[in-house]
Order: C-alpha cells, then sequence, then structure tokens
C-alpha cells in the first residue's frame, strides 16, 4: 500500500524555525521525485521545494530561496523540509507528495505527483 505520512506541523512566531518530515511506504518509497505542497484555504496549492531521488538535486519556489532547504534520507525513506525565518505567508496546509516517474513537466506541477500525503498545518503568526 503506497503511503505517505508527514509530521512536524505547528505553530511558531514569524522568525521561527520547523522541521517537517514525510515517510513514505510503498511504491513511493521508490519515486522518482519527492516534493513539498502548500495551500492556503481559498487558494490553488503551490510548489514548495522538489528533490529528484537519485541526484539529490533541488528545486524551490522563489519565495523560500535561502529559508527552506528539502533534503531526504534514503535509508529511512523520508523526505525532510527544513524551515527556517518563517513569515505569516508561510502559513498553510503543507503536503508530501510522490511523483514515480519523469512526465516531462516542472516540478511545481501537482500533475506530476501520483501519491499525496494527509498533510499537516504549519500556522506562523506576526
Amino acid at each position: 500500500q503506497v503511503q505517505l505520512v508527514e509530521s512536524g506541523g505547528g505553530s511558531v512566531q514569524a522568525g521561527g524555525s520547523l522541521r517537517l518530515s514525510c515517510v513514505a511506504s510503498g511504491y513511493a518509497a521508490m519515486s522518482y521525485a519527492m516534493g513539498w505542497f502548500r495551500q492556503v484555504s481559498g487558494k490553488e496549492r503551490e510548489g514548495v521545494a522538489s528533490i529528484h531521488t537519485s541526484t539529490g538535486t533541488t528545486d524551490y519556489t522563489d519565495s523560500v530561496k535561502g529559508r527552506f532547504t528539502i533534503s531526504q534520507d534514503k535509508s529511512k525513506n523520508t523526505v525532510y523540509l527544513q524551515m527556517s525565518s518563517l513569515k505569516p505567508e508561510d502559513t498553510g496546509m503543507y503536503y508530501c507528495a510522490s511523483s514515480l516517474y519523469d512526465d516531462g513537466g516542472t516540478w511545481d506541477d501537482e500533475n506530476e505527483y501520483q501519491y499525496w500525503g494527509q498533510g499537516t498545518q504549519v500556522t506562523v503568526s506576526s
């Protein structure tokens, strides 16, 4: 059974840090790429970061560059999102996603990902 389980969300003041974790099992553990997306109520889900599981190549949306770091621990089938210097606009539900193959789309296209976690809430207060 394919499963992605996120954890690590919570409430933090602006300037603080959080580390999100995503544990993959089943086919999700054999992914081509893993991504983190976030969604604010009433808005479309946006790509935050991704990592190519074989090469370790990473991509970030501009608003988080220099503040967020995506990484992986293959031995634990886990992907992390280290978030620092958090801002109120980082608030949202954060989802982990798994892409099993390269379909030629961009890393932040949610249609490129076949499996999704249930999400973990991040709230940043000013």
